[in-house]
């Protein structure tokens, strides 16, 4: 995902910007909710919904309950056989730092798309369709460069690339009762689906719907495709909704979406992880597969791996009143500037401020004291581990073969 940039407070210039940002089909939906609606990447998204309780409310709610996002925004790109079988295949292997050759139909997988230089286009969630046939689901700020750099990296290959970014709506609902919602409204078995697993089934009365076992908040949940029309689009909101309302759903925002991902340590494109920062800094490397065949960005990474890396991301929890914000400088006991704050926020869940910071090797050992520049002030913070928060697995034990 892309940050969330406010718009200019001037009210002409606010609306003459809206008019310009791209909207979802339930923009109107979100509207009529009351929700507080900012720029996000370049599309007019709901980062709050103050009537219902606003954003510690909405996060709240998804990690004792259940909540429903709307990311519609995000992009969709199929890649599926050309002339013969297994085209789609190589250019996938080609373009993904995961082995796609390891997928199951009907599984997926955390990848991500690199430059040459082992740093990241964007990452992305590798679907499975059929046996030459994948389906990325792409952070919306970046869809344009992801689409561009997959047709341009896929010439030489026999693989057809279709752009499904603007034919799907998609829900997440998310949280320890989803399943008891999204069952209300399918005839899927849900219970056949494990983490980063899909299938097809009729939902709210629309058949062949993906359900995807995926999300972005460190909670079981689903992800549902929808056509994308507008009447289809809240007909489906207000089903989940209604389905919902005996476990208290939420309608949330990127601001929730956002303080649930820091709290299970998920990266964010432009934050954690952009064209400037490598795989292994990143700490992703038990996704990127160095023994399958080349791949963009492979070489430069086993480079990369030889060589000592001079920034590793690590979790900061703040020991003094202060909120560690996004770029803002990391000192060493010495006085010295070590990093950069890369997401930081209060966490609704723990109750403490906490942060993902990039900072030398040497001082990402637990229990370091650093501190974080806020406004004028060094405020004292620590190393603690990551994810910060982490749901309590299920006592049944799930079926082998997931990822």
């Amino acid at each position: 995902m892309e940050s969330v940039t406010t718009p200019t407070t001037n009210s002409d210039a606010t609306a003459e910007r809206s008019s310009e940002l791209r909207k979802t089909s339930l923009n109107a939906l979100h509207r009529k909710l009351g929700a507080r609606m900012v720029n996000f990447g370049g599309w007019d998204m709901p980062v709050e919904y103050p009537a219902t309780g606003g954003l510690i409310a909405e996060h709240k709610a998804v990690r004792n309950s259940v909540g429903v996002f709307d990311v519609s925004h995000m992009g969709d790109i199929r890649i599926r056989t050309g002339k013969t079988p297994g085209g789609a295949l190589a250019a996938v292997q080609h373009l993904s730092m995961n082995d796609a050759s390891k997928l199951a139909v009907g599984q997926a997988q955390y990848s991500a798309l690199l430059y040459p230089a082992g740093t990241f286009v964007d990452d992305v969630i590798v679907h499975r369709l059929g046996e030459d046939d994948f389906l990325f689901v792409i952070n919306a700020g970046t869809r344009e460069k992801d689409i561009s750099w997959v047709r341009e990296n896929t010439k030489g290959f026999d693989c057809l690339v279709e752009d499904l970014s603007d034919a799907y709506t998609q829900l997440a609902i998310q949280g320890p009762r989803a399943v008891d919602v999204l069952r209300k409204l399918t005839d899927a078995n849900l219970d056949a689906i494990k983490n980063y697993w899909f299938t097809h089934g009729t939902v709210c009365g629309l058949p062949e719907r993906l359900i995807a076992r995926t999300g972005y908040t460190g909670e079981d949940g689903f992800e549902i495709y929808m056509p994308s029309d507008v009447v289809t689009s809240e007909k489906v909101w207000n089903l989940v909704m209604d389905a919902g309302k005996e476990f208290q759903i939420a309608p949330c925002g990127l601001g929730a979406r956002n303080t649930l991902r820091l709290e299970a340590k998920m990266a964010l494109y432009g934050h954690e992880i952009s064209e400037k920062i490598n795989v292994w800094e990143a700490g992703l490397e038990r996704y990127c597969k160095m023994e399958k065949r080349d791949f963009i960005g492979r070489a430069a990474l086993a480079k990369a791996a030889a060589a000592r890396t001079e920034r590793t991301l690590v979790g900061l929890e703040m020991l003094e009143r202060g909120i560690a914000r996004d770029e803002y400088k990391v000192f060493d006991a010495a006085g010295e500037e070590v990093g950069v704050v890369t997401s930081g926020s209060p966490s609704p869940t723990l109750g403490k401020n906490i942060a993902l910071a990039y900072v030398p090797p040497a001082l990402a050992a637990l229990n370091t004291v650093l501190f974080v520049e806020v406004r004028t002030q060094r405020v004292k913070a620590q190393v603690v581990a990551t994810p910060f928060y982490k749901r309590a697995k299920k006592s049944a034990p799930q079926a082998a073969g997931s990822n």
